[in-house]
């Protein structure tokens, strides 16, 4: 029994879902639009504002896949409706980083800046405040994207265990290692 897959999607107000013949669901809000081609043997089924999904049989692959197009059909309705924040900390001395549009240019130690081209989808915004780390803010309605978007600038610089630098996720906390011990 898949309780994710089983589980009804309202649609809010200001939303229009569409579904075509050949499984293709199309949800549109006032933050964009996002297509999903959806397998044949899941059917879905949308009636007085509720999608509901079923599967035509018990196979293993097919209950995963049940539970799997009703969560990426979820974040469709949640991301053109509320949309999608990320926010990363850029922790390290000398780390900044400087958004021109859709380029964002990073200093993560290296011996060159970083130029990150950010898809148009998404919107960026880095802050510095004296004292404090630089900021990034991804802001998006597509939940795959700007997922994809953050660990690409997040791979830049790992957090590290030792010192605790790198690209981080706001409050997200690293687990500290000791380092050596002087022999005496």
């Amino acid at each position: 029994m898949s309780r994710i897959g089983n589980a009804p999607i309202t649609i809010p107000e200001g939303v229009e879902i569409n579904i075509s013949a050949e499984n293709m669901v199309s949800v549109k809000g006032k933050l964009g639009e996002l297509k999903e081609h959806v397998n044949p043997s899941i059917k879905v089924e949308y009636n007085d504002g509720i999608v509901s999904l079923s599967r035509s049989s018990d196979e293993k692959e097919i209950r995963s896949m049940h539970g799997l197009y009703r969560a990426l059909i979820n974040n469709m309705v949640v991301g053109v409706s509320q949309g999608y924040v990320i926010e990363q900390e850029l922790v390290g001395v000398g780390y900044r980083a400087k958004a021109q549009g859709q380029r964002l240019e990073l200093s993560l130690g290296f011996s060159h800046p970083i130029v990150f081209e950010i898809p148009q989808e998404v919107k960026l915004t880095a802050t510095t405040e004296k004292g404090k780390n630089p900021l990034l803010k991804l802001e998006s309605f597509d939940k795959q994207l700007i997922g994809q978007v953050a660990a690409k600038i997040r791979s830049f610089r790992k957090p590290e265990p030792y010192k605790g630098k790198g690209v981080l996720f706001k409050g997200e906390v690293i687990r500290r290692k000791a380092g050596k011990t002087a022999a005496k």
